[in-house]
C-alpha cells in the first residue's frame, strides 16, 4: 500500500548525545576521519563508507542503541573531543586570518557561484569534475579560513543514477531527494518563516525559491529550491534535475542561480550579520546573470548602467572550465530578451544594454545567440582558465573579444586546479604519513596551509613537501599498495555482483565474480564523464592487442573503468555499451570491469586502489583533469596524454606521457590509431615491466621509488589549498582592492572616460615610425646596439594621458610575425604639430640575434584598468605608413 503523504521524523537524541546533531549537520565529517569513526562506532553495521550519511544513520538508530551510547563513557569522551575540535575549527584563526593580521588587504567576503557542488555522496548535487572541483574549493577555503559563501541550486533529482541493461546500455534513474533527509537546514526569517527569493517572469508570473543551508566546515553553502507551494507546476520543476530540460528550462535555472543567488546571499548576510561579499566568483558561465542583478542593485543608488557595470566588473572573477565552444551554454537572444526588462526580471536595466553583453561579436560568432561565457568575461575584470595549457587554449578561443591583440595578451590568466587531500587521501595513506610527521602536522600538510613550527619565511603559502615520506621503508609502501589494491578488488566484486543482479542475472550464473581481479596484478583505473573527447574506448582500438596485455603470462594487467554519459548523449551511451560488451567477454571479464553509477563514494575507493591512472583525451580538450591528481595523492602513477595539469607537471618520476598526434595533419581516425598504438606500447614495454621488475628483496624497487616521488614532489602541487591561496592572492585580493577604489563618482568618471575613448578611437593612428639613430635602416644592427625611435601619433582628440604608446619587439618568423614579444614604452617628446599629431620617442635595444622585428602600437591607459587590453582597443601602423618590417640582427 502506498502512502499518500510523506514526512520526515527526526530522532530525539538523549542530552549526552546532543553534540552528534551538530557534528552530523556540518559536512566537515566527510573529510574528518575522527568524526567519521565516531559515527561508524555508533552503528558499525549501518555505516557504509561509500555512501555514508550521519543524518540518515542517526535517524535509523533505535532508542535502545541511543540509550546505550548515552551511557558509554568511552564513547562520550570521544564525542566531547570531536565536538571541541569542531568548535575550534569553526572559530579559531587560520591562514586567512593570519594574513589579514599581518596587513594583507584581503576581501571581507567572497561569494562563489557554481551550478553543482560535489561535497559528499550524501549530498548528490554534482555530475562530474566541475562539481567536485567546486566542492573541493569550498572545503579548502574552509580549512584556510577564507570567508567564502557558496551558492548553488538544490536539484530534487540530483543528476541521475546509472544502471546497465542486460545488453550493456546505460539506463538513467532519478530518485526523489527529500531535503529534510539530507544534511541541510532551511534558512528562516527571524519570525521562523522560510526565507524566500522571488524572480519575475514574463506574463506576470513569478518564480519563488526557498534557501537550504549546507554547512561545509566554516563555509555556508546556500542552495535554492523552486519546489515550493507558491509556484505553479512549471515553476516548481525549475530545480528538478542538474543539466536537464531544454533551453527555456536551462535559462530559468541560470537566472535563478545568478539573480536569485545574489538575493539569497543578501538574505543570508542580513539574517546572520555576515559581511557582504566584496568579490563574486562565477565558476563557469551558468551563474553569469549574477552580474546583472548587482547592476540592478546599484542603479537606484544614482549610478547609470555603465557606471554600475564598472563597479560590478571590478569585483568579479570569472573561471572558464571548457576548452570547446560546444561546452558553453548559448541561448536565443529573443528568449533572453523576453525574460528581462520592465515586463520581466531586472526592471530598470535596459534590455538593449543586457543583450550586447552576451553577443558573439567576433569572426565565426553567431550574433543571434546569447553566449553565457562571453557575458561572464564581459562582466568580470579578472578571468582564468584551470591549468596553464587551458589558459592558453582559452586565450585563443576567446581572442575574438580582444581584436588586434595576440592571443598571448588576451587577459585570461590561469590557476591550475587542485584537489582536497583530506577528502581524497585514503585513511591508510594518511596513517602511513602521519606515522612519520605526526597527525597534527599531517592534517596541516594535506590542508595546504602553513605548518606549525616552520620558519615564518616558509609560511607564505608555498606548497608543502611531505619530505618525511622519504623515510618510509620500501616494504611498508609496497604493503600499503597491496592492501589498497586488495580493498579495491573486494569493492569491485561487490559492485559488479550488484550490477549483474540489476541486469537480470541469477545468483547461479555469477560465481565467476569471485575470481574477478587479483590483488597482485598491475591495476589501471579509468573513470570520468563520457563525452567523446575523453575517448573512453581508445583502449579498445586494437582488441586483440588489449587482450594480450590483459592476459600476458608474466606481465598481466587489469583495468577498472567507470563513467556516465549525459542522458541526452546517445553517442556517449554507445561508447559505454561498447566497453561493457568487451568487459562481458568470458575470456577477459576477470581482468577488465565496467562499474556503473560512478560517483564520489566509488571514487574514494578507486583512486587509492589503482597502481596507474589512465587519461587519454584529445589534446588539448581536457581543461584540467583532476582525477589523476586524486590518484597521485594516494601513490598512484599517471599514464596520460600531456593535457590539462599533466602538461605542466609531467615528470618521468611521476608516470608516463602518452605521445600525441595533435600537431599532425591527420584525421581523427588516424590520430586515434597512432595514439592507441603508443598507449599499448607504453604499457607493454615500460609500465608493466617496471611493475613486475623485482629487486633483491623481492620488491619492485624502481616502481616504489616512483610512488615515493609522486607523494613527496607531486603531492604538494595538486592540493586544493594551494589553488585557493592562488585565487586569494592573485584574483580575490586584487578584485577587492579594485572594487574599493570605485566610489560612485570614480565609477562615473571611469565609465565616462571609457565612453570618450571608445568614441574617439577611430581617430587614433600610428602615422609615422622612423629610426633616428642606429643602422637598422640598412636591414641589420649589431647585438646590443641602441636604436632611437621616433613615432608620430594621431590621438583623435584624446590627450597623451589617455594612451600608452609601446614598441613591441622580438624574434620574427618568415611571415614577420613577432614571437616572444617584449614591450617598451615610448614617451611624449613634443606637443601637437600642425597636422594634430603627437611626437613620441624612445630607445630600443635588441637582446637577441637573428631575424628581429618591431612594431608600434597605441593602447588606452588608465590607472584603474586591470590590463592594457581590457577595452580591446589597439591602434597599429598600416603597411603604408610604418617602416616597421623585419630588422635583421646578427
Amino acid at each position: 500500500m502506498k502512502a499518500i503523504r510523506r514526512f520526515t521524523v527526526r530522532p530525539v537524541l538523549p542530552e549526552p548525545l546532543r553534540p552528534l546533531h551538530d557534528l552530523a549537520r556540518n559536512l566537515r565529517w566527510s573529510w574528518h576521519t575522527e568524526t567519521r569513526e565516531l559515527f561508524r562506532a555508533a552503528d558499525p553495521e549501518g555505516w557504509r563508507p561509500a555512501d555514508a550519511d550521519p543524518v540518515r544513520l542517526l535517524g535509523s538508530l533505535s532508542a535502545g542503541r541511543l540509550t546505550e551510547l548515552a551511557g558509554d563513557a568511552e564513547y562520550l569522551g570521544r564525542l566531547a573531543a570531536a565536538s571541541a575540535d569542531l568548535a575550534e575549527y569553526l572559530d579559531g584563526p587560520r591562514w586567512y586570518q593570519e594574513q589579514r593580521a599581518a596587513g594583507a588587504e584581503l576581501p571581507s567576503g567572497i561569494a562563489y557561484f557554481s551550478p553543482e557542488f560535489g561535497v559528499t555522496a550524501a549530498l548528490p548535487q554534482y555530475s562530474g569534475g566541475l562539481g567536485i572541483l567546486a566542492g573541493d574549493h569550498l572545503k579548502a577555503a574552509s580549512d584556510l579560513g577564507v570567508p567564502l559563501i557558496g551558492v548553488g541550486l538544490l536539484y530534487r533529482h540530483g543528476y541521475f543514477r546509472q544502471t546497465l541493461s542486460r545488453e550493456g546500455w546505460q539506463q538513467e534513474h532519478y530518485p526523489v531527494l527529500d531535503p529534510n533527509e539530507l544534511p541541510l537546514d532551511l534558512v528562516r526569517e527571524a519570525d521562523g518563516a522560510p526565507a524566500r527569493v522571488v524572480l519575475a517572469l514574463p506574463g506576470g508570473r513569478s518564480l519563488h525559491a526557498c534557501i537550504w543551508l549546507a554547512r561545509v566546515g566554516r563555509v555556508p553553502l546556500l542552495l535554492l529550491d523552486s519546489d515550493v507551494e507558491e509556484n505553479a507546476p512549471g515553476e516548481r520543476d525549475v530545480t528538478d534535475r542538474l543539466y536537464g530540460g531544454g533551453s527555456d528550462h536551462r535559462l530559468l535555472q541560470e537566472m535563478l542561480l545568478g539573480i536569485g543567488g545574489v538575493r539569497a546571499v543578501r538574505t543570508w548576510c542580513r539574517l546572520t550579520g555576515t559581511p557582504e561579499p566584496e568579490v563574486f566568483h562565477t565558476n563557469e558561465g551558468h551563474a553569469g546573470f549574477l552580474g546583472l542583478e548587482r547592476i540592478r542593485e546599484l542603479i537606484p543608488t544614482g549610478l547609470d548602467f555603465d557606471a554600475a557595470l564598472e563597479v560590478v566588473r571590478a569585483g568579479t572573477v570569472f573561471t572558464t572550465h571548457t576548452p570547446v565552444p560546444a561546452g558553453i551554454d548559448r541561448f536565443d537572444r529573443g528568449l533572453v530578451a523576453r525574460h528581462f526588462g520592465d515586463e520581466g526580471e531586472l526592471p530598470g536595466v535596459p534590455v538593449e544594454k543586457i543583450l550586447p553583453l552576451g553577443t558573439e561579436t567576433y569572426p565565426g560568432g553567431e550574433p543571434e545567440l546569447f553566449n553565457m561565457a562571453v557575458m561572464g568575461l564581459r562582466l568580470a575584470q579578472r578571468a582564468n582558465g584551470v591549468s596553464t595549457l587551458h589558459g592558453a587554449v582559452s586565450r585563443e578561443m576567446f581572442s575574438g573579444l580582444w581584436p588586434g591583440f595576440d592571443p598571448a595578451e588576451v587577459p585570461i590568466t590561469s590557476v591550475t586546479n587542485g584537489v582536497h587531500a583530506p577528502t581524497w587521501v585514503a585513511p591508510e595513506v594518511f596513517r602511513l604519513g602521519a606515522g612519520q610527521v605526526g597527525e597534527g602536522r599531517a592534517h596541516q600538510v594535506l590542508a595546504g596551509g602553513p605548518v606549525d613550527g616552520e620558519p615564518s619565511e616558509q609560511r607564505t603559502g608555498t606548497p608543502r613537501r611531505w619530505d618525511a615520506v622519504t623515510g618510509i621503508g620500501d616494504q611498508e609502501i609496497w604493503d600499503l599498495r597491496r592492501d589498497l589494491r586488495g580493498q579495491l578488488v573486494a569493492e569491485v566484486r561487490r559492485r559488479l555482483y550488484a550490477s549483474w543482479r540489476r541486469r537480470g542475472a541469477g545468483t547461479a550464473e555469477l560465481g565467476w565474480i569471485d575470481g574477478v581481479l587479483d590483488p597482485d596484478i598491475l591495476t589501471i583505473g579509468f573513470a570520468r564523464r563520457v563525452p567523446s573527447y575523453k575517448r573512453l574506448t581508445l583502449m579498445l582500438r586494437d582488441r586483440d592487442r588489449l587482450r594480450e596485455l590483459l592476459l600476458h603470462p608474466t606481465h598481466p594487467i587489469q583495468i577498472v573503468v567507470a563513467g556516465k554519459a549525459h542522458p541526452a548523449d546517445d553517442g556517449g551511451k554507445r561508447l559505454v555499451q561498447e566497453l561493457v560488451r568487451f568487459a562481458d567477454d568470458p575470456r577477459v571479464r576477470h581482468r577488465i570491469v565496467f562499474l556503473p553509477d560512478y560517483g564520489m563514494g566509488m571514487a574514494q575507493k578507486l583512486y587509492p586502489g589503482c597502481d596507474v591512472w589512465l587519461n587519454n583525451p584529445l589534446r588539448p580538450l581536457e581543461a584540467c583533469g583532476t582525477s589523476g591528481m586524486k590518484a597521485a595523492l594516494n601513490g598512484c602513477l599517471n599514464l596520460s596524454v600531456r593535457d590539462g595539469w599533466w602538461d605542466e607537471w609531467f615528470d618521468p618520476d611521476f608516470g608516463w606521457e602518452i605521445p600525441t598526434a595533435d600537431g599532425s595533419a591527420v584525421d581523427e581516425d588516424r590520430r586515434d590509431e597512432l595514439e592507441s598504438n603508443a598507449l599499448y606500447a607504453l604499457i607493454e614495454d615500460r609500465v608493466a615491466p617496471r611493475f613486475y621488475d623485482r629487486g633483491a628483496e623481492g620488491l619492485p624497487d624502481r616502481w616504489i621509488e616512483m610512488v615515493r616521488s609522486t607523494l613527496v614532489n607531486l603531492g604538494p602541487k595538486v592540493l586544493a589549498g594551494r589553488m585557493v591561496r592562488e585565487y586569494v592572492e592573485r584574483l580575490y585580493a586584487p578584485a577587492a582592492q579594485a572594487r574599493r577604489a570605485l566610489e560612485p563618482q570614480v565609477a562615473r568618471d571611469l565609465a565616462a572616460w571609457k565612453a570618450r575613448v571608445r568614441a574617439a578611437w577611430r581617430g587614433v593612428s600610428v602615422d609615422h615610425v622612423e629610426t633616428v639613430t642606429g643602422d637598422a635602416a640598412g636591414g641589420s644592427a649589431e647585438l646590443g646596439a641602441t636604436l632611437a625611435l621616433r613615432v608620430r601619433i594621431a590621438l583623435g582628440g584624446l590627450e597623451p594621458d589617455d594612451v600608452e604608446v609601446q614598441v613591441v619587439a622580438g624574434r620574427v618568423d618568415s611571415g614577420d610575425a613577432i614571437a616572444d614579444a617584449q614591450t617598451f614604452p615610448l614617451k611624449p617628446a613634443g606637443g601637437q604639430d600642425l597636422e594634430d599629431r603627437w611626437l613620441y620617442e624612445g630607445p630600443l635595444t635588441p637582446d637577441r640575434t637573428g631575424p628581429y622585428g618591431y612594431t608600434v602600437r597605441v593602447l588606452p591607459a588608465h590607472r584603474l584598468l586591470a590590463t592594457s587590453a581590457e577595452l580591446g582597443l589597439v591602434a597599429l601602423p598600416t603597411e603604408a605608413t610604418g617602416e616597421g618590417g623585419g630588422v635583421l640582427m646578427r
